[in-house]
């Protein structure tokens, strides 16, 4: 297989309004080129195409590095931030008891961002059937 132009592929809901902002955000840092940005909210995405489910794509944020490996959750924003050239940044969300914060603050983000969104109805917070 060969290798993709991209350090790696990011796959995002779009239709989530600040998932949308961070990545314009890093799409206008990103001036090499290393990240695939993949919009899960985009008409004919293909969960399947993935190899991931896609109740798992919309619980919490997912990339694929160059090497086929996959990653989740903060270590996403790790890797973006660091291909981006803020490296300087992730060093320090690596430090024991700072790594631990974030993961639990990103879970309780993630279990909750159609609330914090804006995107639950009277019925309840439910994601958007998969196309």
């Amino acid at each position: 297989m060969a290798t993709p132009p991209y350090d790696l592929e990011v796959w995002f809901d779009g239709a989530c309004p600040l998932c949308a902002r961070e990545v314009a955000f890093l799409r206008r840092l990103d001036r090499a080129g290393r990240i695939r940005f993949t919009d899960l909210a985009a008409p004919g995405f293909d969960a399947a195409a993935t190899g991931i489910a896609w109740r798992d794509l919309m619980d919490r944020i997912h990339a694929r590095l160059a090497d086929g490996t996959v990653v989740e959750g903060v270590e996403v924003f790790r890797r973006l931030y660091a291909a981006v050239g803020y490296g300087w940044l992730v060093a320090p969300t690596r430090l024991p008891g700072v790594r631990q914060l974030l993961d639990l603050a990103y879970r309780a983000f993630a279990r909750n961002r159609l609330r914090l969104t804006g995107r639950c109805a009277a019925e309840g917070c439910e994601l958007h059937a998969h196309r």
